[in-house]
């Protein structure tokens, strides 16, 4: 080993010891004859001193030294003079008197500081990211990637479940997105494709008698990228057998509640988790997936709204939409530029317009007249209507109510976003609680208006409840499945189901959303026939594992816990990929490139 000790391991305790020491300058400083630097490995920094009076010879080498060059230091560990001591750091009681020094590899100056936070082009980031996860920040948020990893790992194998890998090539088969596509060189003109999840796989897992499996898997999805979205990303997956709805979500409790505790505990949870129904969470959030940290409920005023004079209101209720709003606590005194942002906030998410009713402070609800309201609309309002909105919604004075009326999922989904923001711009939402949540009760299916036929609101192979079945033969929109998701703080983690397990039901599933008998059979037939021979109830749920991470690291991009993660569109900077290939892999491969 080219060293004896690690940099930031270095305590008073060894105090006397040589040691050899090797990393890179992390910073130099030259105090008029003492030279330090503070040298950097995975594990911390350690101050080196180099004294012209000790070790003449190793402190003219010392003067060359720059940052992020590469040495070996051997020397003594001392006590840093009183008054000298730096608490921000480990190591900050001890420096190590350096008796030589050895360049391992010197470095050009880097495009940007890795020494400090500030900030840095993403772009820049990810064409150089060997040095941008040489910085405190990707470090400190990779090791702890590494410490979720263990604890899922030792978790599930104290509860029986193996971890059993499953192929990348796989066919090509409906999971709700595209595929990525690989050609056969050997078969031409077919394809295998990347596993969107393993599904399939894990399902036949269970047929096979593995009844407690699990997987931290990459998985591909050819579509449009976001922050918390990648191409290629890692998901938990698991799967049990002769298993309920509840067992598997108590498990998934215990392990996410255990996670925060042992890996870190500067953020608070706390147990049991809330479950929401679906239909809870779209009339109480406007979204499956809310952040439980603050308030600011939705509330319906649709049947308040159609008794006013206002068209946009009574229009909205008439063509079967509604008329939703929620509280800004304190915000009545929001200027016109304010307003303005807030209005054309929820027009770029597909809102017609954003009614707002501002209740001035100094009276009390009852004692208001409209002339103590502020909106764009009270000519169209009465004060009783304006006071029976406002109690409704929990409203009173120096708050401002916010309204949308139109199409039920575009007025939930302009009103979810706009609740988003509110609750940042007030800072409601405490960064170090984590509102985890499970949301249960999905609608099996939704109707495809533009190709004319049902699709599965999660997957073909999720499970309708038992009481729901009569309805896939009369009203399949109101069949609901034994589907679940587990969110925190606005992000969706998971999503899980009981699986069909009979074929009888798998191939009504299948009919129900269109597929052609000779569809079902090439695209599905594995999975049919191994239903035939005895394939127990089972279940599970897939985590996607970046999001986790980014969560517990109090990030809002997962590029920032992936090692080498692509760009907003898809790209990779460090490598040049996606990128052409020589002409003869195409002539392999049997393909040819349209222009």
């Amino acid at each position: 080993m080219l060293k004896t000790r690690d940099c930031g391991d270095l305590r008073p305790t060894d105090v006397g010891d040589r040691v050899t020491l090797a990393g890179w300058v992390h910073r130099r400083r030259d105090h008029g004859g003492l030279i330090f630097i503070d040298l950097r490995d995975r594990s911390g920094l350690a101050q080196i001193v180099f004294n012209p009076e000790s070790h003449p010879e190793t402190h003219d080498r010392a003067d060359a030294l720059r940052n992020e060059w590469v040495v070996q230091i051997e020397g003594e560990v001392t006590r840093r003079p009183a008054g000298t001591e730096n608490a921000k750091i480990a190591t900050g009681e001890v420096e190590i008197v350096a008796t030589s020094l050895t360049v391992l590899n010197p470095s050009l100056t880097p495009p940007f500081a890795i020494n400090d936070d500030s900030p840095v082009d993403e772009a820049l980031r990810l064409e150089y990211r060997y040095l941008d996860l040489r910085k405190e920040g990707m470090q400190r948020n990779l090791k702890l990637r590494h410490r979720v990893t263990r604890y899922i790992r030792d978790f599930l194998d104290a509860r029986g479940f193996l971890e059993i890998e499953t192929p990348m090539l796989i066919k090509s088969t409906p999971e709700g997105a595209r595929d990525y596509l690989v050609p056969s060189r050997i078969s031409p003109g077919h394809f295998y494709a990347l596993p969107q999840s393993p599904q399939q796989l894990k399902q036949l897992l269970m047929v096979a008698g593995f009844d407690r499996y699990y997987q931290i898997v990459r998985c591909f999805r050819d579509e449009d990228l976001r922050a918390d979205r990648q191409p290629e990303f890692t998901q938990l997956d698991l799967e049990m057998s002769f298993v309920e709805e509840q067992d598997i979500l108590a498990l998934m409790e215990e392990l996410f509640a255990g996670l925060v505790e042992s890996v870190t505990p500067h953020l608070k949870t706390s147990r049991p988790f809330p479950r929401l129904t679906y239909a809870e969470a779209m009339d109480r959030y406007g979204t499956d997936k809310p952040d439980l940290r603050f308030g600011l409920e939705l509330v319906d005023l649709a049947d308040i709204a159609v008794e006013t004079e206002l068209g946009i209101f009574r229009s909205a209720v008439d063509q079967g939409g509604t008329v939703k709003g929620f509280v800004a606590p304190g915000c009545a005194g929001y200027t016109r530029r304010q307003i303005n942002e807030l209005i054309e906030f929820v027009q770029a998410r597909g809102a017609k317009g954003l009614v707002t009713i501002a209740l001035a402070e100094g009276k009390s609800l009852d004692e208001m007249e409209l002339g103590d309201v502020r909106s764009q609309v009270t000519r169209f309002l009465s004060m009783d209507q304006v006071r029976r909105m406002a109690q409704r919604a929990g409203a009173g004075p120096g708050d401002m109510m916010l309204i949308v009326a139109g199409e039920t999922s575009v007025a939930n989904t302009a009103l979810a976003q706009l609740r988003n923001e509110i609750g940042r711009r007030l800072g409601l939402a405490d960064p170090s609680v984590l509102a985890f949540a499970f949301v249960v009760d999905f609608p099996l299916v939704k109707w495809n208006a533009d190709e004319k036929r049902w699709d599965a609101l999660h997957h073909p192979f999720t499970s309708v409840k038992a009481e729901d079945l009569p309805l896939l033969d009369t009203d399949p929109g109101r069949a609901r499945s034994q589907a679940y998701d587990m969110v925190c703080n606005g992000f969706e983690l998971s999503s899980g189901s009981i699986r069909i397990h009979e074929r009888h039901l798998q191939e009504k599933m299948f009919e129900l959303l269109g597929y052609t008998p000779d569809e079902i059979e090439q695209r599905f037939g594995h999975l049919l026939r191994a239903f035939d021979y005895g394939t127990p109830p089972h279940g599970g749920i897939a985590y996607g594992f970046d999001r986790i991470v980014m969560i517990l690291a109090g990030s809002d991009n997962i590029r920032d816990v992936i090692a080498f993660p692509k760009t907003q569109s898809a790209t990779d900077l460090l490598m040049g990929a996606p990128s052409p290939v020589d002409p003869q892999q195409l002539a392999d491969l049997h393909l040819r490139l349209l222009e």
